[in-house]
């Protein structure tokens, strides 16, 4: 019979690191094209309002959006408590703003996309209807004549 032999103890090899940096860049790449990165700091509060029939527009680098809402408690100590429209990252406090606000962003597009530019339009349930009125005066001035209105699906579509 064998003899087995105790020649002290066996230290571990150490783990390879070699190939660390291709994880680490491999997670950084699944990272960096899953994430999607929050466009506009929401300046005003939008609780949308809610629809059964829903259609998702496709070409998304097509839309403009305008936000109407009541300012957020950060805000309200200088835009007060009334519903307010937000473009961008900016309160206005004129709504002809937004006919130079449209000019600009049409023209920031290239010239054959230019006819296909959607305005939609976040407005808070809560908001008074006069404002999105005056809102869409504005944008008939520009010709901006796409509109959609954004909603979330109802929990139940019952009636």
């Amino acid at each position: 019979m064998g003899k087995f032999r105790d020649s002290g103890a066996k230290e571990i090899p150490a783990i390879s690191t070699a190939s660390l940096p291709d994880i680490i860049f491999m997670l950084l790449f699944f990272f960096m094209i899953s994430t999607s990165m929050k466009e506009v700091d929401y300046q005003v509060q939008i609780r949308f309002p809610e629809a059964t029939e829903l259609q998702s527009l496709e070409k998304k680098e097509l839309i403009r959006f305008v936000y109407v809402g009541n300012p957020t408690m950060k805000y309200r100590a200088q835009y007060g408590t009334e519903a307010r429209v937000q473009l961008d990252d900016a309160i206005i406090n004129d709504l002809d703003q937004i006919k130079t606000y449209i000019e600009n962003q049409r023209a920031s597009m290239p010239e054959e996309k230019q006819p296909h530019m959607v305005v939609a339009l976040k407005v808070d349930r809560e908001c008074k209807m006069g404002i999105v009125t005056d809102i869409k005066q504005r944008l008939r001035q520009v010709s901006a004549l796409k509109i959609n209105y954004v909603s979330s699906q109802r929990a139940n579509s019952q009636l």
